[in-house]
């Protein structure tokens, strides 16, 4: 298919030399194995924690592999006939992914390596700037609009590919696909896949990234939740959506553009209409938490009719915990002091409007069952205002009809160390323990059970 338009940005790289590119990044162990093998365990820890000094300098030797790890990783200009013993390099300026700096070369966009969930060699592509850089927020990349900003694999992302269903299926959709992570997990076990976007660079990105990766092309639609996809059905629908509670709709990655948590019901509300039967859709979501409303029960009103649903609260962060993680994921922190201070304002003045405690963090499973009777299970794992609980899914039940890979599995994406996004199953912006790792030595606070709106117990068998 033709490469969806973009913005005025600079252009992406083409993708049409993606399989010399894979071969030379494979021969040099420029995979997540062969980075961690390089740089040892102190200096991937460092990267995980946006700190770049301890693999510049575990990296001075100018071998193939610490030259890409410093071109893709480190976004640092190298030597052009270093790089010559590295890369297809003529083949690289022609499609984009180098550009000349005098003497020297630099990488347009940031390659990540990620290792399958089967072993697979892969790898991620994204803007520069959102990967690297200190832990002071997302980063910008050369001539980008922030708000087009397309960011790689974090924690939300390996969360919702260790939580998905990989049951063969016929045709699957990837909501909201960014950098394409979900679409490269599910072309394992899918015959079909769909991978939407309402940011055409993001399309652009997945399609980079499934051909460096060595995968079927996906069939790319521009546009919001359903709408690109007509009344077109799947056996399983995966959505790492922009669910981010914001006053402002400021960057496309992350703020839904809706009212509170309305982008999240939306999702849910209707991708009943967009399942097979017997299919699943699985996301990750934030949710307000509101004065007299039990937000079990206010989410078991989200479910569609016929669906079984399991939800489960990571965690719950009150109004200003909330609004202080994504000022700082924005840089907002670094702005002028009147100006951070104006949009805090902001957010809490919306919060207020709006009766709202605090936002829970978490991820939804639906199944479409057809019965009239569904089970919907909803339960948390840490108390209201408290701190991620980890070892997510740990002593939580999973209600009928629910297979037992349905809850999450380790984390599936072996993916070198990022910054990491915030948001559901990260529970913020995480290091390298793994998604959710603030708490991972914790155990669950609350496991509470919710019975349902159909007065079921809906549970049954300790995961």
């Amino acid at each position: 298919m033709s490469t969806p338009p973009l913005s005025s940005a600079p252009p992406l790289p083409a993708p049409d030399h993606a399989e010399q590119l894979r071969d030379a990044l494979r021969a040099a162990a420029f995979t997540a194995d062969g980075c961690l093998d390089l740089l040892g365990a102190t200096a991937y820890a460092a990267l995980s924690r946006a700190e770049t000094v301890p693999a510049l300098r575990a990296t001075r030797g100018g071998s193939p592999l610490e030259s890409l790890v410093r071109l893709f990783l480190l976004q640092r200009p190298v030597p052009h006939e270093r790089l010559r013993a590295a890369l297809p390099v003529d083949e690289c300026l022609a499609d984009g992914w180098l550009v000349r700096d005098g003497d020297e070369l630099r990488a347009t966009v940031d390659v990540r390596p990620y290792a399958g969930d089967g072993g697979e060699d892969w790898w991620i592509v994204s803007d520069l700037g959102c990967a690297v850089g200190g832990a002071g927020g997302i980063g910008t990349a050369p001539g980008v609009d922030r708000a087009e900003l397309v960011l790689g694999v974090g924690g939300a992302s390996t969360t919702l590919a260790g939580l998905t269903v990989r049951d063969p299926a016929g045709s699957a959709l990837d909501l909201g696909t960014g950098s394409g992570v979900q679409a490269l997990h599910a072309s394992r076990h899918a015959t079909r896949v769909t991978a939407t976007d309402v940011n055409a660079r993001a399309l652009h990105f997945t399609r980079l990234t499934l051909a460096l990766s060595g995968v079927p092309e996906a069939d790319l639609r521009q546009g919001s939740l359903f709408d690109p996809v007509g009344e077109d059905r799947y056996d399983l629908i995966v959505s790492n959506p922009p669910f981010v509670i914001s006053p402002a709709g400021r960057f496309t990655y992350r703020d839904g553009g809706m009212r509170g948590d309305d982008l999240c019901r939306t999702l849910v509300q209707q991708s009943a209409a967009h399942l097979n039967d017997g299919g699943y859709c699985q996301l990750l979501a934030n949710w307000q938490h509101t004065d007299g409303e039990d937000w079990r029960e206010r989410l078991a009103g989200w479910v569609p009719r016929g669906c079984d649903a399991w939800i489960v609260q990571r965690e719950v962060q009150d109004v200003t915990q909330y609004a202080e993680l994504w000022l700082r994921d924005g840089g907002d922190h670094r702005d002028d002091p009147e100006r951070y201070a104006a949009r805090y304002d902001a957010w809490l003045d919306e919060f207020e409007q709006r009766k709202v405690k605090g936002i829970g963090f978490g991820w939804i499973t639906l199944r479409k069952s057809g019965s009239d009777r569904p089970a919907i299970t909803a339960e948390g794992m840490a108390a209201p205002g408290g701190a991620a609980a980890g070892g997510a899914h740990q002593g939580l039940v999973r209600p009928p009809g629910l297979p037992a890979h349905a809850r999450r599995r380790r984390s599936a994406g072996g993916a070198l160390p990022a910054r990491r996004r915030g948001g559901a199953g990260a529970g913020g912006p995480a290091g390298r323990r793994g998604p959710g790792a603030r708490g991972a030595a914790r155990q669950p606070r609350d496991a509470a059970r919710h019975q349902g709106r159909h007065g079921r117990r809906g549970l049954r068998g300790r995961v």
